[in-house]
């Protein structure tokens, strides 16, 4: 499904989580309408990053949560975490990296013909395309997150989720990160975004929910 026929509306309903004795989620209701930009605030440690998990079907949950799609089949769906783990050390480029997220063919036989053009595009609308054959160990912290952002694009998305993606943005890179949430409101993709930074979210997204 192309992005521009739009990304879902989800429904959350009485949505609980607990993970060993904790409750992490109670009685979590809310909806997030369909082609917005939702942004959810909390403390930390506040259960959003698990609404995250529960929604992808990564941890069990009591309630219900449903995704309505414009077609008659699901889109794709991105997501950006808030950091990445890894070992600083291994000999893995950008390049390496994203073929990693897009194909299932081994790292060491590079990437298909079929996904060059698309990590070149991705990268590009980052500003990550000329490092592409740096090592993901020598990068900074924000131009790893831009490779996380990159990585999110492929396929083009109709429902992003984003888990604090500014965190470790420069100025620079917070500029790409608006430009593209732009990209997205108008072609009417979902965004679900966790964020701390409340100016950000005043300025950028159309609806807010505190969790």
């Amino acid at each position: 499904m192309s992005a521009i026929a739009g990304g879902p509306g989800i429904a959350f309903e009485s949505v609980d989580l607990t993970l060993g004795h904790t409750d992490i989620l109670r009685q979590v209701s809310m909806r997030v309408a369909a082609g917005s930009v939702h942004a959810l605030v909390g403390p930390n440690g506040g259960g959003k990053s698990s609404l995250f998990k529960a929604l992808l079907g990564q941890v069990p949950h009591r309630g219900q949560i449903s995704l309505t799609w414009p077609g008659e089949l699901p889109g794709v769906v991105g997501y950006v975490p808030q950091a990445l783990a890894f070992d600083a050390g291994l000999p893995m480029t950008v390049m390496d990296f994203m073929g990693a997220m897009c194909q299932r063919r081994p790292v060491f036989l590079g990437l298909s013909p079929r996904w060059r053009e698309p990590v070149a595009q991705a990268l590009e609308q980052v500003g990550m395309l000329e490092k592409a054959g740096r090592r993901m160990g020598a990068l900074s912290g924000g131009e790893r997150q831009r490779v996380l952002l990159a990585q999110a694009l492929i396929p083009s998305p109709d429902l992003i989720l984003l888990d604090e993606p500014m965190s470790a943005l420069d100025e620079a890179g917070e500029a790409i990160f608006e430009k593209l949430l732009a990209h997205w409101r108008e072609t009417r993709v979902t965004v679900l975004w966790i964020e701390h930074d409340l100016d950000a979210v005043t300025r950028l997204a159309d609806h807010v929910c505190g969790l």
